[in-house]
């Protein structure tokens, strides 16, 4: 079939995915894909390596600002940076635009990591404007996420906000990087989620070790996100941007 017998834009971009294509057209695309992903990469080292010390907020784009986890987001942004820490988020609407307001307002940094998406994204106006980097890779942005967060705190969301929650769990189950706080926030949202991996990976299928439900914190208020954070940080010589 050509490319204009198809019905709908999600049809289009499958068949021109699957478009053969010559060995010059795969070279050349891949050649430029390589420069790309340098720059992206290059571009994210040079701006992250001067922040200091943050936390990562992660969270629904679809939440609204009427909605109670934003508003808790706000407080828990705020009540971090208050903290001396900065504060990153995937740089859009929702939660992630409440953890850069709560930041902003406590005058703590505020950095926004965007992704290009068809739908949904765009940055907000709290980040700090030598702070709003662009990106075209998920996989590089996550890379920003881990290497220059200190903590991860996790708001209710959606498949994003779980990709982002488990590769940081991954990581350091695997010892790929260093052990830091995942903090879950709101136990209604997240308890389902937390009792499966236990009665299913843990004590049915045993795809897990007990050790690994130790990475994970889940707690229901700002005060308590702040108390894991110093809690953890209080044995080593981490400290926070004062």
């Amino acid at each position: 079939m050509r490319l204009e017998d198809f019905d709908n834009d999600e049809e289009k971009i499958i068949q021109d995915r699957l478009k053969q294509k010559t060995w010059n057209e795969i070279r050349t695309n891949d050649s430029w894909a390589i420069f790309k992903i340098m720059s992206e990469f290059v571009n994210g080292y040079e701006n992250m390596g001067r922040i200091g010390p943050c936390v990562s907020i992660f969270g629904s784009a679809r939440t609204k600002p009427d909605d109670r986890y934003y508003q808790l987001a706000e407080k828990i942004a705020f009540k971090i940076s208050k903290a001396g820490y900065g504060v990153i988020t995937g740089g859009g609407p929702g939660i992630m635009e409440a953890g850069n307001k709560g930041a902003h307002l406590g005058g703590g940094t505020s950095v926004g990591l965007n992704i290009e998406l068809p739908f949904e994204q765009h940055f907000n106006p709290y980040i700090d404007h030598d702070k709003n980097l662009n990106f075209d890779y998920f996989f590089v942005r996550k890379v920003m996420f881990v290497k220059y967060s200190q903590g991860f705190v996790v708001m209710p969301g959606g498949f994003g906000t779980l990709d982002e929650m488990f590769e940081a769990i991954t990581l350091i189950q695997t010892k790929k990087i260093a052990r830091f706080p995942i903090i879950l926030v709101g136990s209604s949202y997240w308890s389902g989620l937390l009792d499966w991996i236990k009665t299913v990976l843990l004590e049915q299928e045993k795809t897990i070790s007990p050790d690994d439900l130790k990475l994970i914190k889940i707690v229901d208020n700002e005060d308590e996100v702040v108390d894991v954070l110093d809690n953890f940080y209080k044995k080593y010589t981490l400290k926070p941007n004062f």
